[in-house]
């Protein structure tokens, strides 16, 4: 089996485990699992963002809210069908993601993280004021997208959701574009010099992940049915970091592998109580220290090790014997 074939086995069969998964859970964790859909979009969205395009935001989930919100109010006042309503949230949520891109094109470091979690912070408190329009705290309350009390219709969804954005994200990282963002993040002055438009494609990532994250937002909204201000404050996004650092931040499925990980791992622990943000604690810790590529890198690696120890040696073929002794031996 070639190397090619091979890494897409491996992704393969976590895709076909997460088709034949329903059937074997109950309503509770069907519904924790395809919430997770939500924040694998979050997470992978973001590694596009930080770990590749090195743009370390914190407004990742003002994008979420932005996406989510625009959709609900459609619905809610307007009567919008939810799907169009969604696509309404990702051009919403892009094109403010684009201003934001914008308006940061000469911040680097923490002054961009700074700046976006101002963003944040100010557009949280926006949700919380304009309670005559977004019911404030007190959530607003949003049509669901599928009829029924089952959540096999969203889990799906979610997932196919997921596949098609990683898709796209993919597509994107292979293309000359990825190879732009990579320049970008290594060495922002180096590329410019080099005739790289670090501001067009800058603009663009933001562009792009920000309305993901609205995608994710809508998805979410029109799922759990009730928005809040709470959607956009520093311990969520923090939540959606650590799953990025734990799957690897510089890896598209091992962010979706942490970002189910981190969730079904929280939920795991809840009867724990507050001691269960301890232990998460400690595996980002630990991962950071014995694991900085990410937890998922570091397992494909040793799987990668014990196949190669299973698989036996094809055996060299014999040296041919020189002419000179072929003759000696005819003769």
């Amino acid at each position: 089996m070639g190397q090619g074939a091979r890494s897409r086995a491996w992704w393969l069969a976590p895709i076909l485990a997460a088709l034949v998964l329903p059937p074997l859970l109950d309503s509770y964790w069907l519904h924790v699992v395809s919430v997770s859909w939500y924040y694998a979009l979050l997470a992978a969205s973001w590694v596009l963002l930080a770990g590749y395009a090195g743009q370390f935001s914190f407004a990742h989930m003002a994008f979420a809210a932005i996406g989510g919100y625009t959709s609900g109010l459609l619905a809610a006042n307007l009567h919008v069908p939810p799907p169009l309503g969604i696509l309404c949230g990702i051009l919403a949520a892009a094109i403010v993601g684009a201003a934001v891109g914008w308006l940061c094109l000469r911040l680097r470091g923490p002054y961009l993280s700074l700046f976006t979690l101002a963003f944040a912070l100010i557009f949280q408190l926006f949700l919380i004021a304009e309670y005559q329009f977004t019911r404030g705290s007190l959530g607003l309350s949003v049509p669901a997208l599928f009829g029924g009390n089952s959540d096999i219709p969203y889990y799906y969804t979610g997932f196919g959701l997921l596949l098609a954005s990683l898709a796209i994200m993919h597509a994107v990282l292979r293309s000359r574009v990825g190879i732009f963002l990579r320049a970008t993040r290594e060495d922002e002055d180096a590329a410019e010099a080099s005739g790289i438009d670090t501001s067009r494609y800058k603009i663009l990532v933001f562009t792009l992940t920000s309305a993901i994250a609205g995608l994710a937002g809508g998805f979410y909204g029109h799922f759990v049915g009730i928005l809040t201000p709470n959607l956009v404050t520093i311990p969520e996004m923090g939540l959606v970091v650590a799953m990025a650092v734990v799957g690897g931040v510089e890896s598209l499925p091992g962010a979706v592998i942490g970002a189910v990980f981190v969730y079904v791992l929280s939920e795991l622990l809840r009867d724990t109580g507050q001691m269960r943000f301890v232990i998460l604690g400690l595996v980002i810790m630990l991962t950071q220290r014995f694991a900085q590529r990410g937890l998922v890198t570091l397992a494909l690696a040793g799987a990668g090790r014990l196949l190669r120890r299973s698989v036996p040696a094809v055996p060299e073929p014999e040296a041919a014997i020189p002419l000179a002794e072929r003759e000696k031996h005819v003769g």
